[in-house]
């Protein structure tokens, strides 16, 4: 196998690694009855701040928040739309990585615009503006101050874990 090969392997592993940690972080947030309440903590939307450090991490985290709305019995529109959000905001995340304290604003923009119209019509939970103001907390917890300190945390070792 080449170098080219190799780095292709090594950023699937990455990206399947990423999909299934999100995938397990968001069942124990779900079974701790935390992403179910007016503000949803996903210890899994930490992991949004990981394009920082890698492009794995794209379809990691867009193959891994599909596979759990999927999971948790989410509905279509939130599976579909939710999943888009988290893909939108990995790709500006990796866009922006000269600045790590940008990391975590593309995800957390992306869910307060997207997921609040997706929680009033497929789940008929409203008001409209309700949903947008705890939508908003519950990204700046879980991307905001989680992801940051996950991405603090990684900083030491991201040339020995996310090699591109």
């Amino acid at each position: 196998m080449n170098n080219k090969e190799s780095k292709k392997v090594l950023l699937l592993v990455q990206a399947a690694m990423i999909a299934a940690l999100y995938v397990v972080l968001t069942l124990i947030a779900n079974a701790l009855g935390l992403a179910s309440q007016a503000v949803q903590l996903r210890f899994s939307e930490a992991l949004t701040i990981l394009p920082y450090f890698t492009p794995a991490a794209i379809p990691g985290l867009f193959v891994g928040c599909l596979l759990s709305n999927m999971m948790a019995g989410g509905a279509i529109p939130d599976i579909i739309f939710g999943s888009l959000a988290t893909l939108i905001g990995a790709i500006l995340t990796r866009k922006l990585r000269k600045n790590k304290w940008m990391a975590p604003v593309p995800p957390i923009a992306a869910n307060a615009i997207i997921i609040p119209p997706v929680i009033l019509y497929a789940y008929g939970a409203g008001p409209l503006w309700f949903n947008f103001i705890t939508v908003t907390i519950g990204e700046i917890l879980s991307c905001g101050v989680l992801g940051m300190l996950l991405l603090f945390a990684l900083e030491k070792y991201a040339g020995r874990l996310f090699t591109e």
